[in-house]
């Protein structure tokens, strides 16, 4: 019997969240050590499925199938596509530097009276997080996936309200307030989503049978399995809202801004650069391969949505006045890009929708923890509290502005590519949905480029003329993440290369083909 890879990397963290919480109080610099060592060991297993994954080979490999609740059809089954397998190994890169950058988060919460273990609890919550994403990414079970995807709200629920950002203007009580009301609000969203899935869950069950993805998907393409065309469509609303909800796709993305600009910045970047993939990704997984007419049937109002996501996060990251929630906005407009690339239907929006849920990972990593490093010296997350700062922490300035002109997708940076793809995607087969999208680069010029002015050129302002520039543990966590912007926006073969199999796979399923460029003839 083969080595259960998938299993083991997602096991791992498990295991490790609970003997970080296991940790006697007064060991917190252990824990925090035990933390960092097991996303490590996390990440050596990520690259192993990396290395072993063939792009060429059959389409769901280093598969794991065990009966679990035999009664109600319910196996544990796992399995990675070039989709899943670059996910993973997104989770698996980001944890470690969310780890590095929260190294203090949870300290101010430690008192001598203190009868639980606040640091303790916050690497063990992350921890538990990215063992619950990453099987969430692996899960071929559809019932399976959906345990996994609920769960994942109980750590992020805590991580949000009760080691939310402390960088507030007003009274402790008042940041108090807005952490429980930007926690409640995340979990209630999420919450109702979830639910409104489980209903077409235990839908597709009587349909279908059973709940293997790969069982239900191959019935539906010999014929063996025939969905009436209203139950498709029903069942596939159920599970496109509760991943719109978690993507998060206008209007259901209220709870993102609130959440990112409570909770401390490494955990923000959990959330949006980690979590939410989740959703985007269970759209190309389960709403294409298990619905495949709904999924074209509701194509043009997705469509829409999606255009309003890009220019509306945009427009509102230009009028921010607090640097996390700007962050919070633009991504909201990314999430657009991504879910217009995966329903414009051809194989460049598709590629260019993986490559930029990577890609926006590592970008959104990059400037949200470097805004967390600047936060956090100045005690303040309005913008208009900074200027002058490129001239008393010149490699912050320099690491703030990569990070900001990958979100705004320059050209020679990772995100390029991926904007570029999707734009080429929908443009092939819905020109005008094109060039309104278009219209958010310039938006997130925009709203970038203002950023940057305002907090880090102009005169130095007292208060931050005495502010350090990035100690070495900061540059741990930025310097691999600007390097690996870098090296994606030049060459991003290996990435596309691992994607588009897996793509092809997806445009098979909904029956599409890429339409043929028009070109007039020569006269």
């Amino acid at each position: 019997m083969s080595f259960p890879l998938l299993t083991a990397t997602a096991a791992l963290p498990a295991v490790g969240a609970i003997a970080t919480a296991a940790v006697p109080a007064a060991r917190r610099t252990a824990a925090k050590w035990l933390a960092l060592l097991v996303s490590l060991a996390t990440l050596a297993l990520a690259v192993a499925v990396l290395v072993r994954f063939d792009p060429d080979g059959d389409r769901y490999q280093l598969t794991e199938s065990h009966a679990w609740i035999a009664d109600f059809g319910v196996r544990y089954e796992l399995g990675v596509d070039g989709i899943g397998v670059a996910l993973v190994a997104l989770t698996a890169l980001l944890i470690p530097f969310i780890i590095l950058a929260g190294w203090h988060d949870a300290d101010p919460l430690e008192t001598k009276s203190s009868r639980w273990r606040p640091t303790q609890g916050f690497f063990a919550l992350i921890l538990g997080v990215e063992a619950m994403v990453i099987i969430s990414f692996e899960a071929t079970d559809v019932f399976l996936f959906y345990i996994f995807f609920e769960a994942m709200l109980i750590p992020m629920y805590f991580l949000i309200g009760g080691f939310g950002d402390r960088a507030h203007a007003g009274s402790d009580e008042n940041a108090s307030a807005q952490r429980s009301y930007a926690a409640v609000k995340f979990l209630l969203y999420n919450l109702v989503g979830g639910l409104i899935m489980l209903a077409a869950v235990i839908g597709l069950y009587v349909v279908a049978g059973n709940f293997s993805l790969q069982e239900i998907a191959e019935a539906r393409a010999n014929g063996s399995l025939d969905m009436a065309t209203n139950t498709e469509r029903l069942l596939f609303l159920g599970f496109f809202f509760a991943f719109a909800v978690k993507a998060p796709l206008w209007p259901l993305h209220t709870w993102l801004p609130n959440a990112m600009g409570e909770a401390t910045a490494p955990v923000a970047v959990l959330i949006t650069a980690v979590v939410d993939k989740v959703g985007t990704f269970a759209m190309l997984r389960f709403c294409l391969q298990l619905f495949p007419e709904a999924s074209k049937w509701a194509t043009p109002v997705i469509l829409v949505l999606a255009l309003i996501s890009i220019v509306y996060g945009a427009l509102l990251a230009v009028g921010q006045r607090d640097i996390k929630r700007l962050v919070a906005y633009a991504s909201i407009s990314h999430f657009g890009f991504i879910i217009l690339g995966i329903f414009a239907m051809t194989s460049q929006g598709q590629s260019g929708a993986t490559l930029y849920m990577v890609n926006h990972g590592i970008s959104t990593a990059a400037l949200m923890l470097v805004a967390g490093f600047l936060i956090s010296r100045r005690g303040s997350r309005l913008i208009a509290d900074y200027g002058g700062v490129q001239k008393v922490a010149p490699v912050l300035a320099g690491t703030f502005l990569i990070g900001g002109l990958a979100t705004l997708s320059l050209p020679g940076l990772a995100p390029f590519v991926s904007e570029f793809l999707v734009l080429v995607g929908a443009f092939a087969r819905y020109p005008v949905v094109g060039i309104i999208a278009t219209f958010g680069i310039v938006l997130a010029a925009l709203y970038t480029l203002v950023l940057y002015q305002r907090t880090m050129t102009g005169p130095v302002k007292p208060e931050v003329s005495a502010m350090p520039d990035l100690k070495v543990r900061e540059l741990v966590v930025v310097a691999p993440l600007i390097a690996l912007l870098i090296g994606l926006g030049v060459y991003p073969k290996p990435l596309t290369e691992l994607v588009d199999p897996a793509v092809q796979h997806t445009m098979s399923d909904v029956h599409k083909k890429d339409p043929k460029p028009e070109v007039e003839a020569a006269k």
